[in-house]
């Protein structure tokens, strides 16, 4: 199901130079954010939650989903190189869950390590904010590499629609709209947090037990249809 080759390809895709700085530029901001609130603010828990809450999760990490897992194969199919891959004795499956294992490891280092970084430097991880910001980070960067992945498979405007999902349903409609809330990766996300903190100040409008199936099954699905739509553009290509 894991493929060295597939994967080693793909790294080199998703770190190079361009993309690297591109990766790296959220993060850095929100070390950048959390020095200058501490200088000015010292250590406040509900500070804390608010910067990596707002910024870190309901942005950064959703941002970085969409440029890993877009990134990750939607490139290779838009100039044609993916035919490289799959004239190669592979399985479209594993071709598609390597990729899925690649952005989902750079979408966790780029988002869930700075995000530990900043609540340290926040609060200190005061009642287990950083870790459990970390921990939201970590689960909401696997569903999301699974989702942006599948779309960099299905549309030439991945990119496109991944930043709507996630700075206009998301940041947006998942604020305004309380139904939303209930489709959203960073409130199932939230709720693993919550469990992880306790207390007040990381909520989620979603309860564990329903965020947890939520995540498994948007996770699992994407990353079938996926491997599909990758198999039929095979069928396509042969024809």
């Amino acid at each position: 199901m894991y493929d060295p080759t597939v994967a080693r390809l793909t790294y080199r895709a998703l770190l190079g130079r361009r993309r690297a700085l591109i990766l790296g530029a959220l993060p850095l901001l929100l070390i950048v954010i959390s020095v200058a609130v501490r200088a000015l603010t010292g250590a406040d828990d509900q500070t804390a939650a608010d910067v990596l809450g707002g910024f870190a999760l309901a942005t950064m990490v959703p941002i970085i989903g969409v440029i890993a897992g877009t990134g990750a194969i939607g490139p290779e199919i838009d100039d044609g190189s993916v035919v490289y891959l799959l004239s190669k004795p592979l399985k479209r499956t594993t071709i598609i869950f390597t990729k899925l294992i690649v952005a989902i490891a750079v979408t966790m280092v780029f988002s869930a390590v700075p995000t530990m970084i900043a609540g340290l430097i926040l609060n200190g991880n005061g009642q287990q904010i950083a870790v459990a910001y970390t921990v939201a980070a970590l689960i909401s960067s696997i569903a999301y590499s699974a989702v942006f992945l599948l779309l960099g498979t299905v549309s030439r405007h991945a990119v496109v629609f991944g930043l709507v999902y996630a700075l206009v349903w998301e940041a947006l409609f998942g604020s305004l709209v309380p139904g939303a809330r209930t489709l959203s990766v960073q409130q199932w996300s939230l709720a693993v947090a919550h469990k992880v903190a306790g207390g007040d100040l990381v909520t989620s409008d979603v309860g564990l037990t329903t965020a947890t199936v939520l995540l498994v099954v948007v996770t699992v699905l994407a990353t079938w249809y996926a491997g599909q739509k990758l198999r039929s553009l095979t069928l396509a290509g042969e024809e």
